[in-house]
């Protein structure tokens, strides 16, 4: 066995890098604390909880195609204009980027200021379009 993983340590070290990235791309936003929503929970969430849909991209992403009634807050600008979704504190938030990741980002820094019911919608805009959702422009 240890002659092996001596022959083969490139392999095996390439075996265990993919399997501690494969873990965490599935576990990663959980071991966090992140709340992932699929587009039909963030549906509900939307239409039954009235959840503020905070859309984290940039504005070129954000005009080519974005949630209706969403709020434009790029994740790099969100700590300095934490102070817009104050109203939002006690309602449920659903964050979406293009993927899921910048939005994994926001619900972080969201849930270190202190709210509460914030939701990653996993695979983002990505997702919704694949689901046939529509998007505003």
């Amino acid at each position: 066995m240890l002659q092996f993983l001596q022959n083969n340590s490139w392999t095996v070290l390439v075996a265990v890098s993919s399997g501690a990235m494969l873990f965490w791309s599935f576990f990663g936003n959980r071991l966090r604390g992140i709340k992932e929503v699929d587009h039909m929970a963030a549906m509900q969430l939307i239409n039954h909880k009235n959840a503020l849909v905070l859309d984290v991209r940039e504005q070129n992403e954000y005009d080519s195609g974005h949630i209706l009634n969403s709020k434009l807050i790029p994740v790099g600008k969100l700590l300095e204009r934490i102070g817009e979704l104050e109203k939002y504190r006690e309602r449920p938030i659903v964050a979406v980027c293009r993927s899921g990741q910048r939005s994994a980002s926001a619900c972080a820094v969201l849930g270190k200021q202190g709210f509460a019911q914030v939701h990653n919608l996993n695979g983002g805009v990505m997702a919704w379009q694949k689901a046939g959702l529509p998007l505003e422009k």
